[in-house]
């Protein structure tokens, strides 16, 4: 019998046409439009008939999957599971599968951007120069600091903490401290990275990267104390999981000094409302959630995704998986 999957998110035609090889494939209309909440329950109501499912940016709950008797896989197109009851998921077999390797890449890209953008003053004085307002050499009041020869702290050495590492050593000569729960011996040997403990970093580092999953343990990960713990010259670069950050307490931290800056890519709530306080700051770049947004990137994940979940239906997929308990039942 052939599956039927739904698919809750625009993807590219030939990764279409691969998934119409091996399924009757539902594309349900908001994958290319119109609201979340209306895509939201279209996708709960899809799933009920459905052996499988693709998408991404899509609350799955419990309640969606509670009478979806056929569903035996869900193939996220991003490298985090907040989005989804791993447990839940685990409880009734469902494989969840994600796509951690191929935007590791075009995603530490984006998290050194921002460290670039923020500390050289890009976006502020790029518009203050489209503004017409530059009419002298610049002075002090333009100036931005330096990036070649600081200390950057990673809270969170996997895969893409491991690639800023890279970019950072070697590329910019830059003292790498590190926070993790487990050492990372191969980022310690190539790049000098060294593992201390999170208030050490906080003190320690220039530019302080987040590169942890949201979870439970590192949801407000960085409120008030930790933001008072960072240097005052310090910039906060956030392109994991919004809500690893509390927002207020950023926003406060900014406005009165705490430190000096913040380069932003995902936020608490998305997207960005437009009265935030943090898009009237000079000393914030705030970025669309565009950590892996490259055509290239994008388009692999899709595959990836695909291939995730038509190898997880066919009972062959070995990786990508995040409840891997589920295959050995």
């Amino acid at each position: 019998m052939t599956p039927k999957i739904v698919v809750y998110k625009a993807m590219p035609e030939d990764v279409l046409d691969y998934l119409r090889q091996h399924a009757q494939v539902v594309l349900l209309e908001g994958a290319s439009g119109g609201s979340h909440e209306a895509l939201g329950r279209a996708l709960g109501e899809a799933l009920a008939d459905a052996d499988g499912a693709v998408g991404a940016s899509v609350k799955v709950t419990p309640a969606m999957t509670a009478g979806a008797t056929r569903l035996k896989a869900i193939s996220t197109i991003s490298v985090g599971v907040d989005n989804f009851d791993v447990d839940d998921l685990t409880r009734r077999g469902i494989v969840l599968t994600h796509t951690p390797d191929v935007l590791t890449e075009s995603t530490a890209d984006t998290v050194f951007a921002l460290v670039l953008a923020t500390a050289r003053r890009v976006v502020d004085l790029a518009e203050w120069v489209k503004a017409g307002k530059w009419r002298a050499s610049i002075g002090p009041e333009h100036y931005g600091v330096d990036v070649h020869g600081k200390t950057l702290g990673i809270v969170g050495l996997g895969r893409i903490g491991g690639a800023l590492a890279r970019r950072a050593a070697l590329g910019f000569d830059m003292r790498v401290l590190y926070a993790n729960r487990h050492p990372n011996e191969a980022a310690e040997r190539a790049y000098g990275a060294r593992r201390v403990a999170l208030p050490e970093l906080l003190a320690q580092s220039d530019f302080v990267c987040l590169q942890v999953p949201l979870t439970p343990e590192t949801r407000h990960l960085i409120g008030a104390s930790q933001l008072r713990a960072m240097k005052r010259s310090a910039i906060l670069i956030n392109a994991s999981r919004g809500a690893i950050v509390d927002e207020p307490a950023l926003i406060e931290a900014l406005a009165d000094g705490t430190i000096a800056g913040a380069g932003l890519d995902v936020f608490e709530h998305e997207p960005l409302v437009s009265d935030s306080p943090l898009l009237a700051m000079r000393n914030v770049v705030a970025l669309p959630h565009i950590g892996s947004a490259t055509h290239e990137t994008r388009h692999a994940m899709a595959r990836c995704a695909a291939e995730n979940l038509v190898a997880a239906l066919a009972g062959t997929l070995t990786r990508n998986v995040a409840n891997p308990e589920v295959l050995v039942r």
